[in-house]
Parts: structure tokens; sequence; C-alpha cells
């Protein structure tokens, strides 16, 4: 296996710029996950490591070698695509194999490292099938297995679980991960859903408009975003925005958003003096909200909002609801009374795991 370090990476086509000066290293055995919404640039980042795209700047380097003019069959990658890429008249056997066979691997070689990805995926009785007559999970095996005869330097996955349906991606998820365990394998893994890459990745490189924005452990980037693309495209339902004017009342600081005001922990006094009097956007993830008891709790965190439409998921609900002019979301318990649409709850913040921005630059004040 080997680590990946790209410097200054740059990709233009005409007057777009997709890949806008990206520099990172995934480390030798790691599980990396490129993550951003559509657009963004990570597949083309993918691309460019396989040797697909061709660079505008920058250098990409594969253990210590600079790859950049190598042609992508001399990189030792392997890569699992959307589509899986099957040949459709070549037997699952075939298709595992066939990247084996052009590069001249003996017979009895190609069918022991066949039998061996085969073991280790469950798809033994697949082998003599044709990919017509496969599911969309053992299809995807399939595209694993072509990968892990390989036995490359680095795994690339491109949304290889965008085609399958919500169990069954749920499924597989486990599985690249226990594969990932199992053959101590360094894989750089692409994708848009923010759930795969939490629930995946060892670390987490957050793209946006072609940029690096955040790169950390998946609880550390939920729990500190660098700014707010981050802290909107982390955690499901996003984060709640809401613009606030700064305050500073008895030596407290009050988040004064006009429809509510809030006490700010004297933890964020130190971050937030800079920004006095200023409008900021304050950040409150939906479920670090929860309905008020009266009997604990301090006062000064709770506000009063009308349910607008209340989704039942069993054991929790999600509210979104109004306050004044703002609309919010809050994920809680199920109460054990139903909540009915238009009643008037209160709601009480957890302040120390909230959130401020600058409305100008997006970063995170705290």
């Amino acid at each position: 296996m080997a680590n990946v370090i790209l410097k200054n990476l740059v990709k233009r086509f005409n007057t777009v710029t997709a890949v806008d000066d990206v520099s990172l290293e995934v480390r030798d055995r790691e599980f990396a996950v490129l993550v951003g919404s559509s657009g963004c640039g990570k597949s083309t980042v993918l691309r460019m490591i396989a040797g697909l795209e061709p660079l505008t700047a920058g250098e990409i380097y594969i253990g210590d070698t600079l790859v950049n003019d190598m042609d992508p069959k001399d990189r030792d990658i392997a890569m699992v695509f959307q589509n899986y890429a099957l040949y459709p008249h070549m037997n699952v056997r075939d298709n595992m194999g066939f990247g084996l066979k052009i590069r001249k691997f003996q017979p009895d070689e190609i069918e022991q490292r066949v039998r061996e990805a085969a073991d280790i995926l469950g798809i033994q009785e697949l082998l003599e099938r044709k990919p017509k007559e496969l599911s969309g999970g053992q299809r995807q095996r399939v595209a694993l297995g072509r990968a892990i005869v390989r036995k490359p330097k680095v795994f690339l996955f491109d949304e290889p679980l965008s085609n399958l349906d919500a169990k069954l991606r749920v499924a597989m998820r486990a599985e690249i991960s226990k594969l990932h365990r199992r053959l101590g394998a360094t894989i750089i893994y692409v994708t848009h859903d923010q759930v795969e890459a939490m629930t995946m990745a060892e670390r987490i490189f957050i793209m946006h408009q072609g940029k690096l924005q955040q790169t950390g452990l998946p609880m550390e980037v939920y729990a500190k975003p660098a700014n707010r693309f981050v802290a909107g495209f982390i955690g499901s339902p996003a984060m709640n925005f809401i613009p606030a004017t700064l305050v500073q009342e008895a030596g407290a600081w009050i988040i004064d958003a006009g429809s509510f005001r809030v006490r700010a922990p004297e933890a964020f006094n130190a971050s937030l003096a800079p920004h006095a009097g200023k409008t900021v956007l304050f950040g409150v993830r939906p479920e670090d909200m929860a309905a008020h008891d009266p009997a604990r709790g301090e006062r000064g965190n709770v506000l009063t909002a009308r349910a607008d439409v209340v989704e039942t998921l069993g054991p929790e609900i999600f509210v979104h609801m109004s306050c004044g002019a703002h609309s919010l979301v809050a994920r809680m318990e199920a109460p054990e009374q139903q909540l009915t649409v238009g009643a008037e709850i209160q709601v009480e913040m957890k302040m120390l795991k909230t959130h401020v921005f600058d409305r100008e630059t997006s970063q995170t004040i705290v």
C-alpha cells in the first residue's frame, strides 16, 4: 500500500476552474473520503489521481513516485466506478480476472486471485453468472472483486453506491468498511452523501466550488466546522442558520435574533467580543434542540415557536417550526402525546453546542 499526496492541484476546463489549488495527503492504509455537493470537483480530483484526467497544474505522488506523466496502467491503482462497468458478455469469473489477463498473468494465478476475492466478498456461487443475472448489490461486489484481484497500492471509489436502494446502501457501506479493515488498504472514496462520509471515513476531506474547505476526523468536523458551508453540509437535517445581532448586557453576550434572544455561554465570550454589535449568523443543529422542561434548564436559552410540520420517525420526531420570521427544524425525542400542527411549543437549546459565523466571510467565530 502507499500514501497519496496532492500538491497545489489545479484543473481548468476552458474558463472554468473545476479544482482550485487543492493540497492534501492521504496516509498509508487510510480510508479517506472526499465529500461535497455535485460539481464541487471531487470526482475530477479522483480522475486526476487515476490518470484519467490531465492536470492543469500541481503534482500527484503515489508513495514516493511523482505520477503526473504516468499512464493509468502504470500507477498501480484500482478504480471502482459508479456504474460498475462490467463486461456484459463475460461471466463473473472472467470479469474479475480480465485485468490480470491483459497484464499477462498466468492462468493459475488469475484463478487463485479470483477465488480469494470471491471468498472475501461472499460471491463464490456467482462466478459462472453473467452481469444481467445479478442484482445491483451483487454487481457492486463483482466490481469490488475486480479491484481486489489487482492488489494495488491504492483503491479509488467513485460514488460506488449511488445506484443502490437505501437499504442496500447501508449494507454495502458496512461491507466496504469491513473490506478496508481486512485488506489494510489505502482507499480514497468519493461521495456526495455526507452520511456515507461520516459513517465510513477515518478522515473526511470536504470540498466546495473546487476548493478544499476542511479536513479532519468525522466527529471533529461535525463538532467544529471551519465555516458555514461545512456546518450546513455535515449533519442531517442540516444546521439551522438565523441572522442575529451580538449585544452585551450585564456582562453577558446576548444573541438577539429579533423573535428570540438567547444567552451565549461564558466560554464564547473571548471569541464574540471583537464582533460586538455586528450582525452574525447563529447556528444550531436540530439535534441540539429539545422540548423545554420547566423543571430544569435555563430560561434564558428557550424560545417559543409554532409547530408547522411534524414528521414522526418512531423514537424521534422532526419538528419544522416558525419563530417569528424564522423557520427552524428540531430533532427531538417523540413525546408521549402526539404533537399537533399549529401547537405552541417551547424549545430549549444546548448552547455550548451552538455556533456563530461571520456573516460576511462565512468563517466560524465560535
